[in-house]
C-alpha cells in the first residue's frame, strides 16, 4: 500500500479540546462545573444593591459589572433580577438557636440580643423595606419572610411557650400579639430612624413579659411565693 493509500485507510484524528471563555473570566472545558466564586460575588452584590435600592432598582448591568462579570454570565445562571434576588436572599442565615438556660425570661432576652445582632450585620432594615417597596415581586416578599422573619419568629414562641410552661406567664395571654410586639419594635424603631440600642432587648423582653402576667427576671418559683427553686 502506498504512503497516501495509508492516508486514506486511516480515521481522521479528532479535533483538538480548546478552552472555552464562559464569559465570567474562567476558562472550562466542555461540561465543567461553573465558576462558584462568581456566584458568590454576585449574590454579594445583589444583597448589597437591595438593600440599597429595593427590587425595581436592581440592575443586572450594574451588579454584573460590580461583581466583574458580564450580563452574558449573570443570566446563564439566573433569568432575571427576580431571581437573583431571590437567591440572594436565600444565602441568608440566621444562626442556630441559643442553648436554653432553664430560665425563660433569660432566653428571650438571649434569643432578642441574637435578633439585634443579626439585625445589624445583614442590615435587614433596609432588606425588609425592599419588600414594601410598590412593585416588588411577592416572591421576594415571601423570600424575606421566611428568611428573616420567621425562624426569629418561632424561637420568641418558644420562650413564651416555655414561660408558660413554667408557670411564669398566664396560659391564655395574646402570645400572637406578643410575638408582634417583639418583632415590631424593632421595625418601629427603623421606622424613625433610629438603631436599636445595646438594651433594646433586654427593655423589649421586660415589657412583652409583663403584658403576658410574668415578673421580668422571676426565677422557677412556686407562685404562691415559696422560695426560688435553684
Amino acid at each position: 500500500m502506498s504512503a497516501s493509500e495509508h492516508d486514506l485507510a486511516r480515521p481522521p484524528a479528532a479535533p483538538p479540546v480548546r478552552p472555552t471563555t464562559s464569559g465570567d473570566g474562567a476558562a472550562h472545558v466542555g461540561g465543567r462545573p461553573r465558576n462558584t466564586e462568581i456566584d458568590r460575588l454576585v449574590l454579594e452584590v445583589v444583597l448589597r444593591h437591595l438593600r440599597r435600592d429595593g427590587l425595581p432598582g436592581l440592575s443586572v448591568a450594574s451588579v454584573a459589572e460590580e461583581a466583574g462579570t458580564t450580563r452574558a454570565a449573570v443570566y446563564r445562571r439566573w433569568s432575571g433580577r427576580t431571581e437573583l434576588a431571590l437567591a440572594a436572599l436565600a444565602t441568608i442565615r440566621d444562626g442556630d438557636p441559643g442553648p436554653s438556660s432553664g430560665d425563660p425570661f433569660a432566653d428571650l432576652v438571649a434569643e432578642l440580643a441574637r435578633f439585634r445582632r443579626f439585625v445589624v450585620e445583614h442590615d435587614a432594615t433596609a432588606l425588609v423595606a425592599a419588600a414594601l417597596v410598590a412593585g416588588t415581586d411577592p416572591r421576594v416578599r415571601e423570600q424575606i419572610r421566611h428568611h428573616l422573619m420567621e425562624p426569629w419568629r418561632g424561637r420568641l414562641r418558644a420562650c413564651l411557650r416555655a414561660g408558660v410552661e413554667a408557670g411564669h406567664l398566664r396560659g391564655h395571654a395574646d402570645h400572637t400579639t406578643a410575638e408582634d410586639l417583639l418583632t415590631g419594635s424593632w421595625l418601629a424603631h427603623a421606622a424613625r430612624g433610629d438603631t436599636l440600642a445595646e438594651d433594646w432587648a433586654a427593655r423589649t423582653a421586660a415589657m412583652v413579659w409583663a403584658g403576658c402576667g410574668g415578673v421580668p427576671g422571676e426565677t422557677r418559683r412556686d407562685r404562691s411565693g415559696s422560695a426560688p427553686i435553684e
